[in-house]
């Protein structure tokens, strides 16, 4: 292994482990390299990000290492995440969102162990639209970050408490992914609709167009 593929494979593990980050050590172990020519190269594409004005930076948190946005990007970000056209949630946020509901607090690899997909995006775009949010850190290797939900997640989807969400106790096995979020995932989907519905004039939309639309789109997929 060269040099400059020892920095691509750091860039992919840093891009793969998330906002959880990964340690000196970790990186090491996996690129089977020294620990000081695993600094050198963080140090060496530190430098190479902020000579090309990249719009990512590597930085240590925690004695982790992550790849982060820039500060001053800050604004522009918050205009994507609360930008009409991305109001709704995908199907994807909304099933991890319901397992975060029930499971609380969760981590990201247990919410992907739960789904058998990854959840990053998802639980991203969650805690752009203060849905969730970090409530704290496992006591795991790497403390990965525990989820939870807000209030804005109760005030979105009209609960009162955590207390509203349907019982559990009315599944014959709460271990069941389709069983344990089936009807919170129905109503978060039904009080989704209900602002879908009604476009950005506030005229209600026509179901039997959007059916019409969904029925060429297919057949153009096809």
């Amino acid at each position: 292994m060269n040099y400059q593929e020892l920095k691509s494979i750091i860039e992919g593990l840093l891009f793969l482990a998330g906002e959880e980050g990964i340690s000196l050590k970790q990186l090491a172990e996996v690129t089977e390299q020294r620990q000081d020519l695993v600094t050198d190269a963080l140090q060496d594409m530190k430098n190479s990000f902020e000579r090309a004005g990249r719009g990512l930076q590597i930085v240590q948190i925690a004695g982790n290492y992550q790849l982060a946005t820039l500060p001053q990007h800050a604004p522009y970000f918050e205009k994507l995440a609360y930008s009409p056209s991305r109001s709704s949630l995908s199907q994807a946020a909304l099933e991890t969102l319901s397992i975060i509901a029930y499971r609380q607090p969760i981590t990201r690899i247990e919410v992907e162990e739960i789904r058998g997909v990854k959840s990053e995006r998802a639980i991203h775009t969650l805690v752009n639209k203060d849905l969730i949010e970090e409530v704290g850190r496992a006591e795991a290797i790497g403390r990965p970050i525990l989820y939870g939900t807000t209030k804005a997640f109760l005030d979105y989807f009209g609960l009162a408490s955590l207390k509203d969400l349907p019982d559990l106790a009315d599944f014959e096995s709460a271990e069941q992914l389709e069983e344990e979020t089936q009807l919170l995932f129905q109503k978060l989907e039904e009080q989704q609709l209900t602002f879908d519905d009604v476009d950005k004039t506030g005229q209600e939309a026509n179901p039997e167009q959007e059916q019409q639309q969904e029925e060429q789109e297919q057949e153009q997929e096809s």
